[in-house]
């Protein structure tokens, strides 16, 4: 199972269209989740729908929380659409098998059945989350907060049955043209997860639409770079790609 959670504090303002880009995740069977992350201040109301709207397309949910409450919500985001991931993935199962019906719809004691079957696939389904972190100048306050919540976010993944991992990534990059930059690639080590961003240039930009878009393209070829994914993959046709080049 493959989530992004995207944490961020304002609108984006560079690239392709941040919904756009989660309705592209979604669509390679990738859920994305958003938290917006407040300190000092409020994140304004355009801000506020952009975030709502990245979730929505992606499949996911989106919360606006303050610093103290960071790590609880990223970690109940997670599990949350595990579930509802299982939960949908079950209720297709059922009405292709029962011919319509839902979980809601059966019996009370059938459905308990599918519910404990539901709650150890919540615990046991591989997982992998990709975090992308809003590095531009406003998060700079925030982001001791954002790398306490991913060890924090670790800790319970290491807690569930199944196999999980993280991958860590920031935008935008110290040079032009960089939409993502990876911190950590994938690990279920904590120790990792150590001083993320002590050494991030923080910028004013705020591509991201392209930072997802990158991302996307990491879970699919294991890199960030177009040009090595495409020496990668290029007896796969040029048209498999095109329409996701940023």
């Amino acid at each position: 199972m493959k989530q992004i959670l995207l944490i961020t504090d304002g609108c984006s303002n560079m690239g392709v269209s941040p919904v756009l880009a989660a309705t592209h995740a979604l669509e390679d069977g990738i859920t994305v989740n958003v938290v917006g992350v407040v300190d000092y201040g409020t994140i304004g109301e355009i801000g506020s729908i952009e975030i709502a709207d990245i979730a929505k397309a992606g499949g996911g949910i989106s919360r606006i929380v303050g610093t103290q409450k960071l790590a609880q919500t990223m970690q109940m985001m997670t599990r949350k659409t595990v579930v509802q991931t299982i939960q949908q993935a079950v209720n297709k199962e059922l009405k292709h098998i029962l011919g319509g019906s839902t979980l809601e719809d059966l019996p009370p004691n059938r459905r308990s059945q599918v519910v404990e079957v539901v709650d150890e696939l919540t615990e046991t389904t591989p997982l992998q989350v990709a975090l992308i972190i809003d590095a531009s100048a406003s998060m700079k306050p925030k982001l001791f907060a954002v790398e306490e919540a991913i060890r924090d976010l670790m800790l319970s993944l290491q807690a569930r049955e199944g196999f999980s991992e993280l991958a860590v990534f920031h935008y935008p990059g110290r040079h032009s043209g960089e939409d993502a930059i990876m911190n950590v690639n994938w690990t279920s080590d904590l120790g990792k997860l150590k001083s993320l961003f002590n050494r991030i240039n923080m910028k004013g930009a705020t591509p991201t639409g392209p930072a997802i878009m990158k991302v996307i393209d990491f879970f699919r070829y294991g890199t960030l770079d177009e040009h090595q994914a495409w020496r990668g993959n290029s007896d796969e046709g040029e048209g498999k790609r095109g329409d996701y080049v940023v």
